[in-house]
């Protein structure tokens, strides 16, 4: 998805704000029972941090941000508290029945904002 991204970016001279919401037992419990960070939160701050500096290498304005909890609820609510005016998104397809119980992070955040969406599918590893 960055590569679209920072086309787009660079093109219309935006900025850039990456977000990640870890969701991980510890990140969901962490201000509730004052946790400290753990290694996949210690991990997801430094992938935004390495992905930031990439497109800061290519003269983007880039700002990250590490949330912790419900995807779709922290998306919505950083977008809407960072003025965003577009949301972009990585779709992964969908995972039958974790997308029944769940529901997608995709189809929440559609139905709760205002916002546009720009979706992009995810590459096959």
């Amino acid at each position: 998805m960055l590569p679209q991204i920072a086309q787009l970016a660079a093109h219309l001279g935006s900025e850039l704000l990456l977000l990640h919401v870890a969701d991980g037992w510890v990140a969901r419990s962490f201000d509730q029972l004052k946790l400290a960070e753990s290694e996949e939160i210690k991990n997801d701050r430094a992938y935004l941090e390495k992905t930031a500096d990439g497109l800061r290498t290519k003269k983007l304005t880039v700002a990250t941000r590490l949330a912790m909890g419900n995807p779709p609820t922290e998306i919505l609510k950083m977008a809407e508290a960072e003025h965003c005016n577009l949301i972009a998104m990585t779709s992964h397809g969908h995972r039958l029945l974790g997308d029944i119980v769940h529901g997608s992070t995709i189809n929440e955040v559609r139905h709760r904002t205002h916002i546009p969406i720009f979706l992009v599918r995810a590459e096959k590893k």
